[in-house]
């Protein structure tokens, strides 16, 4: 590769397939992916203006919980104040709502709407849209595998049979122990490292349906 003026001096190449080193760390790439979540998330959102900018999904819900209360009143009054309107501030109060009950059910729907005054059937039809939204209970860990192009050539479809096949489930079934329910999705954004698998809210990336026995085990031992 050369520069734009075509003196034919080479640019660094900086990118050697993960985050690498780009300052001064040094850091190995086990390091930079590291397994394990820095830091807490906040119930009531921590400050407004990081308050509506994460979906969490927890292992533990209560499809009954109350809309909203504590912490989580508070993480919604935040969300409020950054959108001009409250319409603006549909989609995170719904992903509010389905961290704290694991999906968005009719009757959450209905009352999303009329805490945000808008039309039951304006709520109903952004929910149906967007893949994103459970609106039926899950397992304790949702699994979703990419089985798109860059995922598919190196092996998505077959990562997917292995958790289906491991999980004892059908494509949306939710396991016998209710910790799994496994899904196909289009693309999950980490088109570099395939195949890509999204559980709850973490990545694991570079799957092979050879590492799948040891993934179930390891989200098993969360919830013993």
């Amino acid at each position: 590769m050369t520069d734009s003026k075509g003196a034919g001096a080479p640019i660094p190449f900086r990118n050697p397939g993960w985050a690498g080193n780009t300052g001064e760390f040094e850091l190995s790439e086990e390091e930079v992916r590291g397994d394990e979540y820095v830091g807490v998330r906040p119930l009531d959102g921590g400050h407004p203006g990081v308050a509506p900018s994460y979906p969490y999904m927890k292992v533990e819900r209560d499809p009954e919980a109350p809309l909203f209360e504590g912490p989580y009143r508070e993480r919604f009054e935040k969300i409020l104040t950054r959108y001009p309107d409250r319409q603006g501030a549909l989609l995170p109060t719904l992903n509010l709502a389905e961290e704290l009950r694991g999906h968005v059910s009719p009757e959450t729907m209905d009352e999303v709407a009329d805490l945000l005054e808008l039309s039951k059937a304006y709520v109903r039809g952004v929910v149906s849209f967007y893949t994103m939204y459970n609106r039926r209970p899950v397992g304790r860990f949702l699994i979703q595998v990419c089985t798109n192009i860059s995922c598919n050539l190196c092996g998505g479809d077959e990562v997917l049979q292995a958790f289906l096949e491991h999980t004892g489930t059908e494509m949306g079934e939710t396991s016998e122990d209710g910790n799994f329910t496994v899904i196909e999705v289009e693309c999950l954004a980490a088109c570099g490292f395939p195949t890509a698998v999204q559980i709850n809210s973490r990545y694991f990336e570079n799957v092979t349906p050879r590492e799948v026995p040891d993934i179930l085990e390891r989200l098993k031992a969360e919830v013993s």
